[in-house]
């Protein structure tokens, strides 16, 4: 890190500590001696979403706590459980780099969590994601639970 007084290129952290997501670091400069303060923020790749129709739009955190809020409605489930879930998906597909994910990918994603946590918003969640139109698929989906596939 560049000291922005003197311009030499060797600073040492003094004190680093979280602030609003970010690193706050108190650096010092082994030249002048002066201190500056810099913030550290990952950045986070922007995420396309390939829908079912082959549309696309930009991921929409929002969006999906919307639709796990529906799944766990009157369910024993936390406002930090869906939080979590959504980090998870954010930091899943952030840390393969990848800028384009389909809808399906993160409807899976998302089940494999809800399973852990409770599974009538499992069969929520995946009777829309999955789009069921029969009993049939209810019972199907029930029957996978009950096996543990």
């Amino acid at each position: 890190m560049r000291c922005p007084f003197c311009g030499f290129e060797d600073t040492k952290v003094v004190d680093s500590r979280p602030v609003d997501g970010q690193k706050r670091r108190r650096r010092e400069c082994t030249s002048c001696g002066k201190r500056f303060t810099t913030y550290e923020a990952v950045e986070k790749p922007v995420l396309l979403v390939v829908k079912k129709d082959n549309s696309v739009e930009l991921f929409d955190r929002n969006k999906l706590i919307k639709g796990l809020s529906t799944a766990v409605k009157k369910r024993p489930v936390s406002a930090e459980d869906i939080n979590k879930i959504v980090d998870n998906v954010e930091n899943c597909f952030a840390n393969r780099m990848q800028s384009q994910i389909t809808s399906s990918e993160i409807g899976d994603t998302v089940l494999q969590h809800l399973k852990d946590i409770d599974q009538v918003a499992y069969v929520r969640f995946a009777s829309v994601y999955k789009d069921f139109t029969d009993v049939e698929s209810f019972i199907h989906i029930i029957s996978e639970l009950k096996s543990g596939k």
